[in-house]
């Protein structure tokens, strides 16, 4: 069994990527969006397609795992307030992140078409967007309230 230092470094570690990725590929695929040129916004998409897959995908699974390890290890109750909350949040982000990465999955299509095609990026492209911003932004409200529950842990 991993000690409670090991199981700590872990869970921050995951919890930066999964954080670390999620504003990053955002702020690229928000951008490369708003120059609406097809073939920067297919590479961007590209990237953030499998920057999800390989980071957020699996520190999405770790966090949970380490977490729950961490309040079993100090003996912390699940039903403390900040415990629940941090777990209500957590799964409010994730629900926000599988359609998110649906929509990534399309929003890059529609761009590889598009460039492939030399025409714009079509209509759907554009509701797809607003969609995933606005999938963004309570998941990352929610992950920035989880990262002071994590640090503060208020009674």
């Amino acid at each position: 069994m991993m000690d409670y230092v090991t199981a700590k470094w872990l869970h921050i570690l995951s919890s930066t990527l999964l954080f670390g990725t999620g504003i990053g590929t955002a702020f690229y695929m928000f951008h490369a969006s708003l120059t609406r040129n097809p073939p920067i916004v297919a590479s961007v998409a590209k990237n953030v397609v499998t920057a999800d897959w390989l980071f957020t995908a699996t520190t999405i699974i770790i966090q949970p795992i380490t977490g729950f390890y961490l309040v079993y290890l100090a003996d912390i109750p699940l039903t403390s307030r900040w415990i629940m909350w941090s777990i209500g949040l957590y799964l409010l982000a994730a629900a926000c992140w599988l359609p998110v990465v649906w929509l990534q999955i399309n929003m890059k299509r529609l761009a590889v078409d598009a460039s492939k095609g030399k025409i714009d990026l079509p209509a759907l492209y554009w509701r797809y967007f607003r969609c995933w911003v606005a999938l963004g932004i309570p998941a990352f409200v929610a992950l920035v309230v989880v990262f002071y529950l994590m640090v503060a842990k208020p009674v």
